[in-house]
Formats: structure tokens, sequence, C-alpha cells
């Protein structure tokens, strides 16, 4: 078993260089529409309406043309360059991911049934996958045994790309020793270029399956952002929120412009900058956040909820902007990679239960102090949900847990 890492780094490429990535953008976009293209009128060829077959609106293939499977439609790609010669300045490889990229979305259509793969248009094509290096890609960088330390700034770290050349990247954090780069992925963003870098290794993490150390439950909402069992409450953020001033003003200015036109396509990159923005602010936040609640606890139990569904109500845009769901797949992410033990928990009635007793309390959301009417327990709405969860934890995923144990007379209260 392998460890795959991915690294996110930002790369600045030359003009000549930027020309030639947006210019293997375009032709990878028109390769693949043509593929989709041939895949929907094999299929449009093979079904026809009960009493007559369409001979103006499908195209009919022949009954011996075989499905354009992904090995199909690969190996027609050195016949195809003869024909469109532009198809030969993107590397052999790149265009080979780019119709296996179109199979994973067909093969994924068929296994839930919905979203067919739709034609992309012009822009829409946003990233080039490398997969496969001889060497090492990275040159100018040197890896420090047992140590962490950022690379100065003079250091200029090149990356090696196919039919591209080097590539200035900013390593900001160095690759762990004994990883090996296995594949680069290049993204075009509207703050700049990025190099998704994927990493390797056979060191093998731990399974930890059972939960072990200090227990500790996490309850997210928007008056506070994050709160746990031990009486710890982070503030509130809302991102989207506190950038939505200067977004609604390059919005404006954007609806003033003519579609179509260089003053529009300025205005439009401007807006693209500005959700660039809120979106790395959003992420670099909860990562920090994460490694955060990793330092308090040793395992960690949140609620098993759809945050789709909690989005639709009438608090669904600050909801969104929490991004809750994000977080919970980064702090997955973050408690495997640091050694720690992750659970979901039922979330049914987490706030209306005192952690105490158990005893059911109801509240409403104007309120936000818990006070048990059983026990007398008072502490913060948003504590005492953590508590309660972190409660469900142990009994759900801990053999030490609270089941079978009586934690309170049931003469003198209920619950």
């Amino acid at each position: 078993m392998t460890l795959t890492l991915n690294y996110t780094y930002r790369i600045y490429p030359d003009n000549k260089q930027e020309a030639m990535l947006s210019e293997w953008l375009e032709i990878c976009r028109r390769s693949y529409n043509y593929a989709l293209r041939e895949l929907k009128d094999w299929i449009s060829s093979r079904k026809c309406l009960v009493d007559r077959c369409s001979l103006e609106s499908e195209y009919i293939m022949a009954a011996s043309y075989p499905f354009p499977s992904y090995h199909q439609q690969q190996n027609q790609l050195p016949k195809a360059k003869k024909v469109y010669p532009e198809l030969a300045k993107v590397p052999s490889q790149v265009l080979q991911t780019n119709v296996r990229r179109l199979h994973d979305a067909w093969d994924f259509f068929r296994n839930r049934g919905f979203g067919f793969p739709r034609f992309k248009k012009y822009g829409q094509m946003k990233s080039l996958l490398f997969p496969q290096f001889r060497d090492n890609p990275l040159t100018g960088w040197q890896i420090e045994q047992g140590s962490a330390s950022r690379f100065p700034r003079q250091a200029q770290v090149l990356l090696q790309l196919p039919k591209l050349g080097k590539v200035e990247v900013n390593l900001h954090r160095p690759i762990p020793n004994g990883f090996v780069i296995k594949q680069v992925r290049v993204i075009k963003k509207a703050k700049g270029w990025f190099a998704v870098v994927s990493i390797q290794s056979d060191i093998t993490l731990p399974e930890i399956e059972t939960p072990f150390g200090h227990f500790l439950g996490l309850d997210v909402g928007l008056s506070s952002y994050l709160a746990t069992s031990d009486n710890y409450v982070e503030k509130g953020r809302l991102f989207f929120k506190s950038e939505y001033r200067k977004l609604k003003l390059l919005q404006r200015r954007l609806s003033r412009k003519n579609k179509r036109s260089k003053n529009y396509e300025k205005a439009r990159k401007k807006v693209e900058k500005q959700h660039n923005h809120i979106a790395f602010k959003r992420k670099d936040y909860q990562f920090k956040l994460a490694h955060k609640v990793c330092d308090m606890g040793d395992s960690i139990f949140m609620e098993d909820i759809d945050f789709r569904i909690m989005a639709k109500g009438f608090l669904g845009k600050h909801t969104l902007d929490a991004g809750f769901g994000q977080f919970r797949d980064i702090l997955k992410y973050v408690c495997k990679v640091r050694g720690k033990y992750f659970g979901l928990v039922d979330h049914r009635g987490t706030s209306q239960t005192c952690p105490n007793c158990r005893a059911e309390v109801r509240k409403t959301l104007s309120d936000r102090v818990h006070d048990c009417h059983e026990c007398g327990y008072q502490c913060d709405r948003d504590v005492a949900s953590a508590q309660e969860i972190c409660n469900r934890g142990i009994e759900t995923h801990s053999r030490q847990g609270l089941c079978r144990t009586e934690t309170v007379c049931q003469v003198e209260v209920r619950g």
C-alpha cells in the first residue's frame, strides 16, 4: 500500500509558456468535444422511435462501427494527428488523459444514472494532466534530512514539463524525504497558474480503527463556527459576506460592459479573481483550524449530517459561505495524516439532549444557553451539543463507552 499526497504550488510561466499552455487547453477542449460527439452519435444511431427512424436529425453510423471506448479513441489519436496537425503540439500523454477524463465522466454517469457528460464551451477547460515522468521534474532544490525549513527567496526552483520547458515554481514547502513525484496537473485560475504535484511513498499509515486518548466532540454552526466539548468556542467566520462589498462593486461594473468586448473580459476576470480570493481565504482558514483541532484531542467526533439539506433553509447563503462540508473533509484528511481518530455520529437531537443526564431539553434557535430542568446543568448551547456528540461518539465507536453503564439513577430523574 502506497501513500499518495497532493501538494499545490504556484507556478510562474513566461509569456511564451503561458501562450502555449492556453493553446494546449483549447486543443484539449476541442478534442474532448470531438470524442464526446462521437460517443453521442454512436448512441443516437443505436436508438430510434418506436415506429420510425430519424434520417435527418441523427447521424447514422454503420452497424459494424465499434463502440467509441477509451482504448478505441486513444488508438485513433495517431491517425487524428495526421488529419489535424495542431494535435501534435500537445504532449501525447496529455491528450490520452484528456480522453480518459471523458470516459471517467461516462462511467460515472452509467453508475449513478444521471449527469451525462456535456460539451465544454470556450474557456471551460482549465487543467492539463502530465501523468508520467522518467526523472524528477523539480530542479534547483534540495531536501534537508529531518528539517522543515523554508526555502530562501533567492533560490529558484524550476519544474520541467514536456514540450514546455522549465517553469519557475514557488516551492513554499519542501517535498518530504522518501516521496517520489508521480504526476503533475497544471491548473489555470484567475489568480494565475498552479501545479498540483502528486507524490507517492511506500510509507504506510497505521489504520486507526478504535478511538484512543482524549475524546473531543465538535459542533459547527453559524453563530460560533466551531464549539468543542472542552468549552472552546471558535468565533463565527463568514468569508463571502466580508468580501461581498467589493464583489458587488465589481459585478455592477461588469453588468455595464458590452458582452464579448475587451473591457467585458477584463471586468469578468476581476470578478473571477475576487471569487478565487474568497475560496482561498476560506480553505486556508479551514486547514489551520483543522490542525488546531487535532492539537486539542486524539479522537474527534462530528455530526453525520447532510449540509446540502441544511443549506436549503432560510440561512442557506450563510451556510454555503461557511463551507461546513469542505471543513469536515479537510478535518478527516488532517486526522488521517496526523494519526488521529475521526468518527461520525448521529446528528438527530444533539442540541435537544442534555449531555449530563441525557434528558430531553427542548430549545428554539433563539435559546443560546442550555439549562436542563432535570439536573440543573447549564452551559453554552453549542458546547452542550458538542458534549452530546462526544458522548455519542464514545458510545458508538469506543468499546469503553457509556453503553451498559448507569450514568444517573432513574428513580431520581428521568432520561
